[in-house]
């Protein structure tokens, strides 16, 4: 698959530039109260109100536009529980190209509304990793489209490693930033950027205890897999990586994880206190926060709220 190695930071500083005027820079919120009872000074980076609700604007249109044009003829083919579908799809009718997204059945019916408004070609699968992979050979030996990969391709890394890149910019002298894990392509991106700009921040994963295998893979220091995944945070559900794994034992300092119960109260705090409109997967590097106060209590910490494409039909509370 195209994009296997990893990207160096020149590659992000390079996806900022390119994806320029395509995706929004994002704002970064904070809350007096929200600073109080996390004991901590939170700076909110707000990627759910980035183009199609999500970070993953950035690394899929960093990929579309990274290919020449007798690539981008061919289309482009991924597959998705949602925000990378959607993304993709955005960037591909940019370039006027067709997306083929393979998603699983029990993906939100918001998350599928949003991939079909772009144009994309969805193709439903079982809600298993191996029915996704397969299903995404099966479209690129049909149509000969371009695998972009959700998080495991360097183009896609090197996009979302430009978040870092402007919370860094907008906010001077962080401790510590805090970022979900799910296939490790924000954190990936995110820890080459964060290290390279400042050696001395902290970057902390935070992962949902019922898709742990992140946490076990930092822990062993070896890849391992989830037998099954039970998580409201459906943007989290995916397996680490192999190449984000690399980068993320290099670049990474510690990995935590937070029970479901946790981020639902995170959810409703951001609801309630700052009237933003944020997702389970989005909220879960917050929730790391109030969790784990110990490693953030009297510091300056950026955290990255993910995503906003919330099912209103079915909240979790």
């Amino acid at each position: 698959m195209t994009g296997q190695i990893a990207p160096q930071y020149q590659d992000i500083e390079a996806a900022l530039a390119r994806i320029a005027g395509g995706v929004h820079q994002t704002p970064v919120m904070q809350s007096h109260l929200l600073n109080e009872h996390a004991g901590a000074e939170v700076f909110f980076k707000c990627e759910h109100l980035q183009r199609v609700g999500a970070f993953k604007a950035r690394g899929a249109l960093n990929a579309v536009l990274s290919l020449s044009d007798e690539e981008a003829a061919r289309g482009v083919a991924t597959h998705s529980s949602g925000n990378h579908g959607a993304a993709l799809a955005m960037a591909a009718s940019q370039r006027g190209i067709p997306a083929h997204i393979v998603m699983p059945s029990n993906a939100p019916q918001v998350k599928k509304d949003a991939v079909a408004a772009y144009g994309g070609l969805i193709i439903e699968c079982e809600p298993t990793q191996q029915a996704r992979a397969a299903g995404l050979e099966l479209v690129l030996e049909h149509t000969g489209a371009n695998a972009v990969h959700p998080f495991m391709d360097s183009r896609v890394i090197a996009g979302q490693g430009t978040v870092a890149m402007e919370l860094l910019q907008q906010v001077a002298e962080l401790d510590v930033i805090a970022v979900p894990v799910g296939g490790g392509g924000l954190l990936a991106g995110t820890a080459i950027a964060a290290k390279h700009i400042n050696p001395k921040i902290e970057v902390i994963a935070v992962e949902p205890e019922g898709a742990d295998d992140a946490f076990r893979s930092f822990g062993l220091g070896e890849l391992q897999g989830n037998a099954s995944v039970n998580t409201i945070a459906d943007g989290l559900r995916t397996s680490l990586g192999e190449l984000n794994f690399e980068i993320i034992r290099k670049h990474v300092d510690t990995i935590v994880t937070v029970p479901d119960a946790l981020i639902i109260e995170a959810m409703k705090l951001i609801w309630t206190r700052t009237k933003q409109v944020v997702e389970p997967s989005g909220v879960v590097s917050f929730a790391g926060v109030l969790e784990h106060p110990e490693r953030f209590r009297g510091r300056r910490a950026g955290v990255v709220i993910t995503g906003g494409n919330v099912d209103l039909d079915a909240l979790p509370w």
